[in-house]
């Protein structure tokens, strides 16, 4: 580790910190970084401007755990991650969870198989120790290490792949959730066809020392604007993926999480992961509680702790995620209810303060989804 990538994880600023400051970001902690929650532009415009053309989020603060591996590790690694890694092709990618023996969700992450063994993108709060807990699964004979001479930025709009295909050639031709090798300054960089936003675009893991570089030829060939995690996380929450320690902990299963369906049907069937017999039951039985969309009526927010009841005064949940959704112009939420309460159109009351507000359960995702597969 050199002396400079040492100073960054101490101060918890990303490479491209000096350049947020200078592109007049509004600076914030955020899982032990200072990291831009909007630009002078504002969220709203910052979100319109990803669903409408392409936008840039410095998502470094993000772990990267590369292990060095042939396909010995798979049966270590399904105990913990419930995917079944032997039908997953080379670069592609899988959104899956890190378990615990209750079947809780220590993590969710990007896994992604290449030819020299596995890529798992961590969330930025949980990478420690996630990194433990994996190294742990594994045992010794593999080479797990936790990169901080990454980063990663995402790419992402409408307008995202003929920026990046004027920068990389034949990057079109990447399907949603697949990934491969670029070469980006003599370098070779890799890039998925992912993101958190519900729009098409990519992910780059590239060096450190050339993260800004990119950065500034994807303005430059585009009208691509950095974004902060404001919008962020708008966009995700219209797109109804789960923000970790607020949608999904490690007291949440998959299956309450309505994650479900990222589990493949073998191990449905067979198990043999952390917390099997409690996520198959559920599967199986439901779940007392799921996550549901919701649409409060009105202009009122409905923030994270607002306590959900029924018609009928009974308390039956209450929100994970709740702010304005700029593309559907209206208040928006997440949360949990009663199983028996979570069918669509079912109509809730929503305690904000002291205002009970009328609300409705509905479809997630709120704004369609704008993923390509060619």
């Amino acid at each position: 580790m050199s002396a400079a990538n040492t100073e960054l994880k101490q101060t918890g600023k990303t490479s491209l910190y000096e350049f947020h400051k200078s592109s007049g970001a509004k600076l914030v902690n955020f899982a032990g970084y200072e990291m831009p929650i909007q630009y002078q532009d504002g969220i709203i415009q910052e979100h319109t401007h990803t669903r409408n053309s392409i936008g840039i989020f410095d998502v470094s603060h993000m772990g990267q755990l590369k292990i060095e591996c042939s396909s010995s590790i798979f049966p270590y690694l399904e105990k913990i991650i419930p995917l079944d890694f032997s039908a997953i092709e080379n670069n592609q990618s899988k959104y899956s969870f890190l378990l615990n023996d209750k079947g809780g969700i220590e993590d969710d992450l990007i896994v992604t198989k290449v030819d020299t063994g596995i890529k798992i993108v961590l969330n930025a709060a949980c990478k420690d120790n996630d990194a433990k807990i994996i190294k742990d699964s594994i045992g010794e004979g593999f080479t797990a290490v936790l990169r901080d001479d990454l980063s990663l930025i995402a790419i992402q709009g409408p307008k995202a792949v003929d920026a990046m295909e004027k920068i990389f050639k034949d990057i079109s031709k990447l399907n949603f959730m697949y990934g491969n090798y670029f070469e980006y300054n003599k370098k070779k960089i890799f890039i998925t066809r992912s993101g958190y936003t519900g729009e098409d675009g990519f992910e780059v893991s590239i060096k450190n020392e050339d993260v800004q570089d990119l950065t500034q030829d994807i303005m430059r060939v585009s009208d691509a604007k950095l974004i902060g995690l404001g919008a962020r996380d708008s966009l995700r929450l219209e797109a109804g993926l789960c923000l970790y320690g607020h949608d999904i902990d490690t007291k949440t299963t998959p299956v309450e999480g309505a994650l479900s369906w990222a589990i493949p049907k073998i191990k449905k069937e067979k198990g043999g992961f952390l917390g099997d017999k409690i996520i198959l039951d559920q599967i199986k039985n439901k779940p007392k509680k799921i996550r549901v969309g919701i649409r409060p009526e009105g202009k009122i927010i409905a923030r994270e702790g607002t306590r959900i009841f029924s018609n009928d005064q009974k308390e039956i949940g209450h929100v994970t995620s709740g702010g304005f959704g700029p593309s559907v112009n209206g208040p928006i939420a997440m949360g949990y209810v009663d199983y028996d309460q979570s069918k669509e159109g079912t109509k809730v009351i929503l305690k904000v303060r002291e205002n009970m507000v009328q609300g409705v359960i509905s479809k997630l995702p709120f704004y369609k989804k704008s993923y390509v597969k060619n």
